[in-house]
């Protein structure tokens, strides 16, 4: 027997990953869009009949939230589009209260694969970045696919289908600014767009370019003063590290500038996405992990040196810094970035395998990461208690992987001495951790 396209439900808890919690007829049901406590009509958008629970977009609010407001983005509204667009699922909640939300995930997620007592621990609340308010305009990053009319589009949650998008309030300005909407991109598979938080008129736009020829006639489309890079679809791309990162007008890298240290950032690097998460992230990083004179730090997943070289300059001459990086356009920018500092010694490759070796052979003091979203693997954690380091400073964009690999730190002898939460990616599910660990 089919299940039914739409169902009335009551919402339950927030879950981790942009759901709320709903049943029915004992089943669970993951819904988007929706807020803990509304009665709203649901269409099934999973539902097998021998699926382990369904998932199910809002389509009609029947008993709404306090907390519900306009939508931000009227192309991400699932009450207006039967598909709405990613990117902005929160956008139909109150800043305050999707920080509630984020602290009632993390606190679930630390709770039950973190194995902390709640009793225990006085879990933290997300904290706003100071001066956005709105929580629009803050991505110095955006990521877009094209139509096969040549249109910036971007796609659902599960959706292959893609939208072609005329705005995207939570792009800088600076992006917005260029025009790329009106832009004929086709001969084009993927583009990216970046604005420095140095000068918020520098933008990189980075094409990925499946005809030859279409990355130039791109490049023609755009305002003067844009640099525009490309990789050719035969020769790789920016994700997968393969190929070269060709310049077709200006240069193939942005400046940024955090606590006064200048980085260069290429197209295909790393750079935290809102426009504070540098400065912000690098001042907690310093004021948590303590570094002094002398000591031996390593820095793992350490992108473009962005905590590399603040710590060296703590650690001094006579200290040292190791910066680990496994992406070779990231790992570039770091040897630029870290080339005239001494101290520090730059190294591309797995972290496991060359934490192994830092155990070994280095006396280390303290270590910060700040790992991709999957977070560690156990062989990382293991390693990282066999170096006998006293200090772990953790910073982490997925709670769930943030809380497992509590778990696997504190079995090996550490204790979450502290830990703090940033809404660094507002009218989104997402959140940023940061934890101390210290060494029983």
């Amino acid at each position: 027997m089919n299940a039914p396209e739409t169902l009335q439900l009551r919402l339950g808890s927030i879950a981790h990953g942009g759901h709320t919690v709903a049943r029915h007829d004992g089943r669970v049901i993951f819904v988007r869009h929706g807020i803990p406590g509304e009665l709203v009509n649901v269409r099934l958008t999973d539902s097998g009949e021998n699926a382990k629970f369904w998932r199910g977009d809002v389509v009609e609010v029947i008993e709404a939230s306090e907390h519900r407001v306009p939508h931000i983005w009227e192309q991400a509204d699932a009450l207006k589009h039967s598909d709405p667009v990613g990117g902005a699922e929160f956008g139909h909640m109150s800043l305050a209260y999707q920080r509630e939300l984020k602290a009632q995930v993390a606190a679930e997620q630390l709770t039950r694969l973190g194995g902390l007592k709640a009793e225990d621990y006085n879990f933290p609340e997300v904290q706003a970045v100071a001066g956005d308010s709105a929580g629009l305009g803050w991505r110095t990053r955006m990521s877009y696919s094209v139509t096969e009319d040549g249109r910036l589009a971007m796609s659902g949650f599960r959706s292959n289908e893609l939208t072609a998008i005329n705005e995207m309030p939570l792009a800088h300005p600076g992006i917005e600014a260029i025009g790329l909407y009106a832009v004929d991109f086709t001969g084009i598979d993927r583009v990216e767009a970046a604005v420095s938080s140095e000068d918020d008129s520098t933008v990189l736009v980075l094409l990925s370019e499946m005809r030859p020829g279409a990355a130039k006639r791109v490049a023609q489309q755009l305002p003067e003063g844009v640099n525009v890079a490309a990789f050719s679809q035969s020769g790789g791309s920016a994700a997968d590290g393969k190929g070269e990162l060709q310049t077709i007008v200006g240069n193939s890298w942005l400046t940024e500038k955090v606590l006064g240290k200048t980085f260069r950032i290429t197209g295909e690097g790393f750079w935290q996405v809102h426009r504070q998460a540098a400065t912000l992230l690098t001042e907690r990083v310093l004021d948590l992990t303590q570094p002094e004179p002398g000591e031996v730090i390593a820095d793992l997943y350490a992108g473009a040196g962005l905590f590399s070289l603040p710590l060296a300059e703590a650690v001094g001459q006579h200290g040292r810094v190791f910066s680990i990086e496994g992406a070779p356009g990231t790992h570039a920018d770091a040897k630029k970035n870290l080339a005239e500092v001494r101290q520090v010694t730059v190294t591309r490759g797995r972290v496991e395998r060359l934490m192994r070796q830092l155990a070994r052979e280095a006396d280390l003091t303290a270590v910060v990461l700040d790992p991709p979203r999957t977070g560690l693997d156990k062989q990382s954690a293991a390693e990282l208690a066999e170096s006998g380091v006293q200090r772990i400073c953790y910073v982490s964009c997925d709670p769930a992987a943030f809380a497992r690999d509590t778990a696997r730190l504190m079995a090996r002898g550490y204790e979450l001495d502290h830990m703090e939460i940033h809404d660094l990616y507002p009218h989104t599910h997402h959140m940023e951790s940061i934890g101390l660990f210290v060494r029983r």
